[in-house]
């Protein structure tokens, strides 16, 4: 559960990094290069279908470590009983399922459509022909109900994130006196600053429009 939380921790951060290539104001060429280099890199490719794993994973070992928590009326990630903790400790299971209702809709809106949909615009960039990402994703994200849906996922995420970061390490066995507080510094920053950043973008989008 930790292991693959982890490393979706870190997908995040470089889908994030690829994703902010459309607040570049040039038309959205830098994201429509970017989306057509993702697509068709063969390492890239290999990389994306073991996330779609590493998320289903995930997702059954959250809802299996919740049944076992409810069925044994036991703590909760390692957490002694009788601690207090947060909402969102207490809430994972919840927010995970919500989660993935939210990356369903995003693959509905953007991966479905570009593998097996044709309602998609082409653009020529620097001579040839590529699936023009950006005015679909510009699309979907300055209308009112999707943006607003897109909005209430990323804040699930960030509380998601603000237990999961140091859950993580927690039950991997790394606590230590020294590093602990760092690890949960970085834990509650990371929990804000990257949906943060996810959240600029469609707002973005929508009041530039």
């Amino acid at each position: 559960m930790s292991l693959t939380g982890l490393f979706l921790i870190l997908f995040l951060l470089v889908h994030l990094i690829g994703n902010l290539q459309l607040l570049a104001n040039d038309g959205g060429k830098s994201f429509n290069v970017y989306t057509e280099f993702m697509s068709h890199n063969t390492l890239i490719q290999i990389v994306s279908k073991g996330n779609f794993f590493f998320i289903l994973l995930h997702t059954v070992q959250g809802l299996m470590l919740a049944f076992a928590n409810k069925k044994a009326k036991g703590s909760k990630y390692a957490v002694a009983a009788g601690n207090k903790t947060s909402w969102a400790s207490r809430n994972m299971a919840l927010l995970g399922t919500l989660i993935l209702a939210f990356i369903l809709m995003h693959l509905w809106h953007f991966y479905f459509t570009f593998k097996f949909g044709s309602a998609y615009e082409m653009v020529s960039v620097d001579g040839a022909e590529i699936i023009d990402a950006y005015a679909k994703t510009k699309h979907v994200l300055t209308q009112p109900v999707w943006l607003i849906s897109y909005l209430i996922g990323i804040a699930v995420l960030a509380f998601h994130l603000y237990h999961g970061f140091a859950s993580a390490f927690q039950t991997l066995g790394l606590r230590h006196r020294k590093y602990t507080p760092i690890i949960n510094f970085l834990g509650k920053a990371y929990s804000i600053l990257v949906p943060l950043g996810f959240a600029i973008i469609p707002l973005y989008l929508y009041f530039t429009k």
